[in-house]
């Protein structure tokens, strides 16, 4: 039993951003940070004060985390970006809305003394004094994760200790955000007085005034009473000053859900999650009963979460073509006209969507990732439609002249048609690339609808059926917004989005076989005709040899994948591995091709050249990020690792932005998971000459000064299943509509005793129904009795004492 958190973050866009350059504009982009560690970074939107991001993303994280702050920043590229403002929300906060919190919301000023984090290490203990008071004795020893408040990436921290009047400070450490001081105050304590102790850490400088990094405030009575205290207190913010600046800086539209899911062990869940299965292998004596009550049963609004759910379900399980197919089944009993085929948000264009992001993700990558860097790499001004053609935008041509409205037209069409007839290519060769999941699932949708409609005049049908995906829901919204589908860090400047959008409209003209009705929508399109018809012509004899795949060969094809341990992540990183001698210095990275198995961590000079395997999975102690200090340069990450003697190593990878930092350190983290070993502290600098940078410790064994952070993930598309966590989902979504489920039993019921209605194949009506009420059931009483026994947690007593 585990309580699991995570944020769904959707960071959708700003207006009324204040101008930070000189050209009266911004260049802004969203941070957001857990608790004050930096997460995720949106794209930079260039030379706006309304920005669109539109990113989406899931993070898992401890269920102790305090809150999620979005700060909007100014990209420069010569200076320090600045600052615009930002929103918190606190968990709190979070946990008020159930469905989420969605809207606009005002930025509000970065005030530095709010900008706290980190935690200190006190021991308190009231010890007898004179016959009329006691003595408060605080034994300040060490700090971690403190802000860093200088420019050479630390801070210089003190701490001041006040009570009764009375105020004691420690000594000063230089240069680090993970300090030790180990010294002791005492004070008076008089009866009956209801003063706190406060504890402020800060910053000293020797020239400006020094720097709040953050308090504590203790209730002495209940310390008198529990006699001592020791742990790691969570430094809190000076809120005793008002608001500044909200209203005039701007707003940013968000949506942010917090979940919190209590999962259970496997073995609860497996009645569930059996019951389902056998709903979904009854497919030769017809549909189950289960899921088209499912799909009756889910409102619009959450239908692509269940859907997704349920894939994932059937995946972990191995049947996610056979729950895809009874999909395409409940579709085609209820659709008369083969126009409007998935052409509706249902259970099977929902799950079809989540399915093509999880099993072709990285064939996607492979067909189209090359088209569209060639599209950014040429930065050409193409625009069709003659009502919006900007000749001025085009330049002059070799005679230095500028270029008509018909050579602006005719070169435009030149280039849409190289990049469609490219694609078109790329795509015609990719058949053996195609994942055997995929084949196979196209193979059962294609004949299925072509069995439904058999006629002459419905030939196109089972082609447009299988387009419908790929083209319309896959390839074209991939074209559209290339950083949604990870082919690229950046979103798109106007003239590069408008030529990815014309390019994704014709490949929905092919998709949809160059209807009459798609053509007459924007006439403006025909210059693109002939590559389109021909286009036709080349998806049909493509799709004929992608459904061509025999059980054995799809048999045999997922055989060698799995032989192969597909990659969860790989791409460029630099490499330090440091020997502990003189400086270290970012020159001294090399740049390696990384790929990361369930098997190793592996490295190579190019993509293609042979893997050396660098580190084996089973030996990794822990995945964390390295102070900026430390190198000087930032999104540095360190993989401490067992050697084949058993010896602790470390090495030290950077990253080229912090969101690319986060990918990788969740992947290993997800891969590592379950390692034997794992670290619960580690040292997020570096051992250089005869001291650790980060305290200043000079024993290299010594624990590390910070605690690790392996709960902390980014979801991605390739992420491994969570079974447990998918069975819990989908249970907690039945539970919300058991009272139908329970209405409809009682219906079919009726009609039983009436003889009004066939047996279906799980045997009487309602059979399966009533199974699964009782399973509904039994899952809530293991809820209950598992909320009757506490979680392990850290000791209770460190959040009695904050304020």
């Amino acid at each position: 039993m585990a309580k699991r958190s995570s944020l769904s973050i959707r960071i959708v866009e700003g207006k009324n951003l204040p101008a930070k350059d000189i050209t009266g504009s911004s260049d802004p982009y969203c941070i957001v940070k857990v608790d004050n560690e930096p997460i995720i970074r949106t794209a930079t939107v260039w030379k706006t004060l309304c920005p669109f991001w539109g990113e989406e993303y899931q993070v898992h994280l401890p269920p102790t985390f305090h809150a999620v702050a979005f700060y909007v920043m100014d990209e420069d590229a010569l200076s320090r970006d600045d600052v615009i403002g930002k929103v918190c929300l606190t968990r709190d906060t979070l946990a008020s809305h159930p469905k989420g919190f969605s809207g606009w919301t005002h930025l509000v000023e970065v005030d530095p003394d709010e900008e706290v984090q980190g935690e200190i290490h006190l021991r308190l203990e009231v010890v007898p004094g004179t016959r009329t008071s006691r003595r408060l004795r605080c034994s300040v020893l060490q700090a971690r994760d403190l802000a860093p408040k200088d420019r050479n990436g630390a801070s210089d921290p003190f701490v001041r200790v006040r009570y009764n009047g009375r105020t004691q400070e420690t000594s000063v450490v230089k240069k680090s955000c993970y300090p030790r001081w180990n010294e002791t105050f005492e004070f008076e304590v008089e009866d009956g007085s209801t003063e706190a102790l406060c504890v402020e850490a800060w910053d000293w400088d020797l020239v400006s005034r020094n720097d709040f990094l953050g308090k504590v405030l203790v209730n002495v009575q209940r310390l008198c009473a529990a006699q001592q205290e020791e742990g790691w207190f969570r430094l809190q913010p000076d809120q005793s000053k008002s608001r500044r600046g909200e209203g005039n800086l701007g707003s940013l539209q968000l949506e942010v859900r917090l979940r919190d899911e209590m999962v259970l062990p496997s073995s609860c869940y497996q009645p569930l999650v059996q019951l389902l299965c056998q709903d979904v292998k009854l497919d030769p004596q017809g549909p189950g009963q289960l899921i088209p009550l499912i799909e009756e049963m889910t409102s619009t609004e959450c239908r692509q979460e269940v859907a997704t759910n349920l894939l994932k379900l059937f995946l972990g399980q191995g049947l996610a073509k056979d729950f895809l197919d009874l999909l395409f089944q409940l579709e085609l009993s209820r659709t008369s006209e083969a126009n409007t085929l998935f052409r509706s948000n249902s259970l099977a264009s929902k799950a079809m969507e989540s399915f093509l992001k999880v099993a072709g993700m990285r064939y996607l990558h492979g067909v189209l990732g090359p088209i569209i860097d060639k599209v950014f790499e040429e930065k050409k001004y193409v625009e069709l439609d003659p009502g919006k053609v900007e000749v001025k935008d085009v330049g002059c041509s070799g005679l230095h002249r500028p270029q008509t409205e018909a050579e602006v037209l005719e070169q435009s069409a030149q280039t849409l048609r190289a990049h469609l007839g490219a694609l078109l290519s790329a795509l015609c060769r990719s058949v053996r690339a195609c994942p055997a999941v995929v084949r196979a699932t196209f193979r059962q949708l294609f004949s299925r609808v072509r069995a439904r409609f058999p006629s002459a005049q419905h030939e196109n049908v089972p082609f447009i059926a299988v387009t419908s995906f790929l083209c319309l829901r896959f390839f074209s919204p991939a074209i559209m917004s290339p950083k949604l589908f990870h082919l690229r860090e950046r979103h798109a400047d106007a003239r590069t989005s408008r030529t990815l959008l014309l390019l994704a409209k014709a490949v929905q003209n092919v998709g949809n076989m160059d209807t009459p009705v798609s053509r007459a929508k924007e006439a403006w399109m025909e210059p693109l005709q002939p590559t389109v018809r021909q286009g036709v012509a080349q998806l049909k004899d493509f799709i004929t040899k992608l459904v061509d795949i025999e059980e054995k060969e799809e048999l045999d094809l997922q055989r060698t994948l799995t032989l192969q341990a597909p990659p969860v992540k790989e791409g460029p990183l630099f490499i330090h591995r440091t020997k502990g001698k003189g400086p270290l210095m970012s020159s001294s990275f090399k740049k390696l091709h990384f790929s990361l198995t369930t098997e190793a961590l592996s490295f190579a000079k190019t993509p293609s050249s042979k893997k050396s395997a660098f580190i084996k999975l089973a030996s990794i102690r822990a995945a964390e990020k390295v102070e900026e200090k430390s190198f000087g340069s930032s999104h540095v990450m360190q993989v401490i690792y067992s050697d084949d003697a058993g010896r602790p190593q470390t090495a030290y990878l950077q990253c080229k932005c912090v969101n690319e930092l986060n990918q990788w350190l969740s992947a290993l983290r997800k891969v590592s998971i379950n390692n034997s070993g794992l670290l619960g502290s580690y040292h997020p600098g570096v051992f250089r000459g005869d001291k650790w940078s980060c305290c200043h410790q000079k024993d290299k064994t010594d624990r590390g000064c910070d605690k690790t952070r392996s709960r902390v993930t980014l979801q991605e598309w390739n992420d491994p299943l969570d079974h447990d966590l998918e069975a819990q989902l989908i249970y907690r979504h039945l539970v919300g509509v058991e009272a139908t489920l329970r209405e409809k039993l009682q219906l079919l019921s009726g009609d039983r005793d009436a003889g009004t209605s066939p047996t279906g194949p799980g045997g009487a009506p309602g059979y399966s129904l009533a199974q699964l009420l009782r399973v509904l059931q039994d899952l809530r009483e293991a809820h209950s009795s598992s909320l009757a026994v506490p979680l392990p947690t850290g000791p209770h007593h460190l959040l009695e004492l904050q304020t």
